[in-house]
């Protein structure tokens, strides 16, 4: 899936990583939501799994704007 493909719904434009301006939440057509951020090591999750941490911040501008 390209990231042309989801509706962003966080970012101030800071440029935190570079072009990227990550970290971010997306969601998907289908209403799934990608969150883009630093890699943890919180945990090994299974596999074909991720993790990844973003700010308190971010996660409530992305409830925000999906008007929860």
């Amino acid at each position: 899936m390209a990231r042309e493909e989801l509706t962003r719904l966080t970012g101030n434009g800071n440029d935190t990583c570079g072009e990227d301006d990550c970290p971010n939440v997306y969601r998907t057509a289908s209403g799934s939501i990608v969150v883009q951020g630093d890699v943890s090591d919180a945990f090994t999750p299974p596999q074909g799994e991720g993790l990844v941490e973003i700010p308190e911040s971010v996660l409530r501008e992305a409830v925000r704007a999906l008007g929860w």
